[in-house]
């Protein structure tokens, strides 16, 4: 057989190849979904089932059923504060706000420190005391001094992204190859020049992942925060909810806040597709 009958044949198994693949991994997709719902299903039925029968007590754990009724009432009535919708505003402008400086913070900090090791050795000591200090007292002290306002759960969305985020990007660049590194100083780039050209690009992994977990603790400082006084947001839902002893309103406040943590979860997911389009492909699962 002559080369030219060789490769439109190979061309062919490979489109084969290619094509079941593909039909793989839609299989696949569908099976996780259907696993997915599911499970919520099934948790849920038997939730419901549980409280009705007596098996646990809806006073305390709710129901389903009341749960969605609370939801409901809040978005057509309006809370005892006002307008759910202002709930959720007030306490997603907190955390984007925390979230977005405490992650450029975090960014620069753990460049500067993994890049000097002076400043790491000087700072080190003090950042560690800083980390290992309750954010719950620190919460407390933000009241304090800045007030109920909304620089208070800021200020604490912002240190419960930094540490995340800083820890993240200084390991990141400590663990940028230094063979490239070297390579770059041969041919005459100054050290920004292979900070931004180099290790910046090889810490992005390490920084975004640090964004999905971060967005998750800006979230719970300014609930935290509200939760220890405020004059709107889902922390204080939360908080009056408790007062009333009204279980369905806590969890009403908590599917919310997961609701939201999603959204922003698929946010910062499409952000790191466009910010790693250099990445090469990873190997596809197929569940085989």
């Amino acid at each position: 057989m002559s080369t030219t009958e060789l490769v439109p044949a190979a061309g062919a198994d490979l489109a084969q190849e290619q094509q079941r693949v593909q039909k793989a991994l839609a299989r696949r997709q569908v099976l996780v979904y259907a696993l997915r719902v599911g499970i919520l299903v099934v948790s849920l039925g038997a939730w419901e089932l549980a409280a009705r029968v007596g098996w646990i007590d809806p006073f305390f754990f709710s129901m389903p059923s009341q749960i969605v009724d609370q939801i409901w009432v809040w978005a057509t009535e309006g809370t005892s504060q006002g307008s759910l919708w202002k709930q959720i505003l007030v306490t997603m402008e907190e955390t984007v706000i925390g979230f977005l400086i405490g992650a450029v913070a975090g960014v620069i900090a753990g460049i500067l420190l993994g890049r000097v090791k002076l400043l790491a050795d000087v700072f080190s000591v003090y950042i560690k005391v800083a980390n290992s200090i309750p954010r719950v007292v620190l919460g407390s002290v933000f009241i304090i001094a800045l007030g109920l306002g909304m620089a208070s759960k800021v200020a604490l969305a912002v240190v419960m992204v930094f540490f995340v985020v800083f820890g993240n990007a200084f390991q990141g660049v400590r663990e940028a190859d230094r063979n490239l590194i070297a390579n770059a100083h041969i041919l005459g780039a100054s050290r920004w020049q292979v900070t931004f050209t180099v290790v910046l690009p090889s810490a992005m992994s390490w920084i975004l992942a640090s964004l999905h977990v971060s967005f998750g603790f800006a979230l719970v400082g300014a609930v935290v925060g509200e939760f220890l006084g405020a004059k709107q947001g889902i922390g204080l839902l939360i908080a009056t909810a408790q007062g009333a002893f009204n279980a369905a309103g806590v969890f009403a406040s908590m599917i919310i806040l997961a609701v939201v943590a999603l959204g922003a979860e698929y946010a910062i997911e499409v952000l790191e597709n466009v910010l790693l389009k250099w990445r090469p492909p990873q190997f596809a699962d197929t569940g085989y």
